[in-house]
This record gives structure tokens, C-alpha cells and sequence, in this order.
């Protein structure tokens, strides 16, 4: 029996390792910077390097079911990171089967958002679930939707995009995709500190904490920190970003009747400020035969450790290898 994998964080600054049991225990890591690599020949090498180093680690390839990677831009069924915009090889890499030929070692690659679902399913708060929505909330909002305990990938992978749903498609925020409205410009982390950024300029809101800062500064750490010291606009931020992932999650329930959805991110941390809004606003907005089905959770998996047990899963959970 195979006794680890080898799971991959493909990210825009590092590329980090780790050998992971089925329990979920990661058992050593080694890392690179990414952007040190802008050939991809070169950076399938120095992957192989690492794989190579860990291989001696656990007593060869023969302990190693598969290698399992998250990556942005992935094109599932083609085993493709598909024109990456923070990555520096630019159109279709074929990276699965470029490293299972330097490593002779058989790779799985999905989208990271859709990994840590499956990480989440695996090792986290959603371990025994079969029916849940991953959301990730950070920089921009990623998902993963699990129905009978499979991902949900479409035609060509890309199924699932719930960060870029417009909640607000006549006069909403301008996306980076090209859109108005979606979801990420408002319940992200960016989303966040451009709700309080709009919210100062309301005179109601002259006394905030938030004033003291450089507006084009502004996090959503302050905003959360000036929150927690009854800062009145704060706290009206989160309030309004939980009314919209709250209407959110009441249409995506209509897709899929999930048992729960896991929120994964940075933004977690502010949960407690956002997280009655957005259950409160479910209910209220949820078509009747989903209110009161699903539980909202954060996940459970460690910052550090989450992306790797997400590209774990993956490789665990793959039966062709």
C-alpha cells in the first residue's frame, strides 16, 4: 500500500511540497519562489529537485501514491494551468505531464479553490459531508461545490466561478474579469476595505476610527481591529458584507441543497462580525424548502497547512491512481 503523497501549493510568489499522510499529517515540506523560474523547462527541473529531496525522505517513489498539485487557472480535465495571470509561463502549460515525465510519478492538478474543498472534505470541517459549497475569502472569493462527495467541475473545469456571480449586475463595482457586480468586489477582503473606503465619505460616519488612515491604505484588518473598538462604520461594513454573502448563499443553496458551506480565508477571522448577518439574511431571503438545512462553518484546517492538505485530498481521492 502506498503510504503518502506528495502535494503541491502552486502559488504566484512560492511553490511548496509536502509529503502528507492519509491522515492528514504533513510530514516534511520544502519550498521555492516561483517567479525565480520564468521558463517552464526550468521550473519543471528545480520541481524535480524537490520531489527528489522528499523522495528520500519517505524511502522512495514506491511509498508515493501520487502527486497532487493546486494551481491557479486549472483546466481539470486537460490536466492544463490555462493562461495564468499572477504565474510567469503565459498560455497552456501542460504541467501535469510535464512533471510525471521528470518524476515518473502520476500527477493530479485541479484549480487551489477547488483543492481546498476537497481538503475540507477529507481532513476539515466538512470531513463526512457529501453535499457542501467551499468559499474561500481573501484577496478575491474562490469556491468549490461538492455534490454526492465529487467537485463539480463543467465541460471544461472551470464550473463553480461563485466569486464572480453578480450580486449587483446594473450599477455594481467594476471586476477585473470584465463584469459589474460580482460577488468577490464586495465580500473579499479588497471588498471590504472598498466598502468602508465608499462609507467614509458619509458624514454620518465622521467620527471613525478609520479616518485616521490614509484611505488608499486601508485593510480589512482595520477595518476588522477598528470593529472590534465599536467603531460604528466598521461594524456597518461587515454588517452589509454579510447581508450579501447571506443573499448570496441563498441562491447558490438552489443549486445544489448543500448540507453546509465552509468559508476558508482571511477573511474568516472576521467572522464573528459578519457571520449572524449573513445566517440572518439566509433565512430570511432562502427559498422555504432550504431554511434551516445548511450549517455555516469555518473551516478548521490550519493557514499554513490548508492549500497542501487541499492538493493531498485531491491525490487521495483520485481511485485511477
Amino acid at each position: 500500500m502506498k503510504q503518502v503523497v506528495i502535494a503541491v501549493d502552486l502559488g504566484g510568489t512560492n511553490t511548496v511540497f509536502g509529503v502528507v499522510d492519509k491522515e492528514g499529517k504533513v510530514l516534511h515540506q520544502t519550498s521555492f519562489k516561483t517567479q525565480a523560474y520564468p521558463e517552464i523547462s526550468a521550473f519543471v527541473t528545480r520541481c524535480g529537485e524537490a520531489v527528489s529531496s522528499l523522495l528520500k525522505e519517505v524511502g522512495g517513489a514506491e511509498q508515493v501514491k501520487a502527486i497532487g498539485i493546486g494551481a491557479p487557472d486549472v483546466n481539470y480535465w486537460a490536466r492544463t494551468i490555462e493562461n495564468a495571470t499572477n504565474l510567469p509561463w503565459k498560455g497552456i502549460v501542460p504541467l501535469a505531464e510535464l512533471l510525471e515525465k521528470e518524476t515518473g510519478i502520476s500527477v493530479r492538478i485541479t484549480n487551489d479553490a477547488k483543492a481546498a474543498a476537497l481538503g475540507e472534505m477529507l481532513y476539515g470541517a466538512a470531513k463526512g459531508m457529501k453535499d457542501f459549497i467551499m468559499l474561500t475569502l481573501g484577496t478575491g472569493v474562490g469556491s468549490g461545490i461538492v455534490v454526492d462527495g465529487k467537485l463539480v467541475y463543467g465541460r471544461k473545469s472551470f464550473a463553480g466561478e461563485l466569486g464572480h456571480v453578480s450580486i449587483r449586475p446594473e450599477s455594481g463595482r467594476p471586476c477585473p474579469c470584465g463584469r459589474k457586480g460580482c460577488l468577490e468586489t464586495y465580500c473579499s477582503a479588497t471588498g471590504v476595505a472598498q466598502t468602508a473606503c465608499e462609507l467614509l465619505a458619509d458624514s454620518h460616519y465622521s467620527d471613525s476610527l478609520l479616518h485616521r488612515l490614509n484611505p488608499s491604505e486601508i485593510t480589512s484588518k482595520d477595518v476588522f481591529e477598528a470593529a472590534m473598538q465599536g467603531d460604528a462604520l466598521s461594524n456597518e461594513v461587515f454588517r452589509l458584507t454579510g447581508e450579501w454573502l447571506g443573499e448570496a448563499c441563498a441562491d447558490f443553496a438552489t443549486f445544489s441543497d448543500p448540507e453546509a458551506f465552509v468559508f476558508f480565508g482571511g477573511l474568516t477571522k472576521s467572522a464573528d462580525c459578519f457571520m449572524p448577518h449573513l445566517v440572518e439574511t439566509y433565512q430570511k431571503t432562502v427559498f422555504d424548502n432550504y431554511k434551516g438545512t445548511a450549517k455555516f462553518l469555518i473551516s478548521t484546517l490550519k493557514d499554513g497547512e490548508a492549500a497542501l492538505l487541499g492538493a493531498a485530498a485531491l491525490a487521495w481521492l483520485d481511485e485511477t491512481v
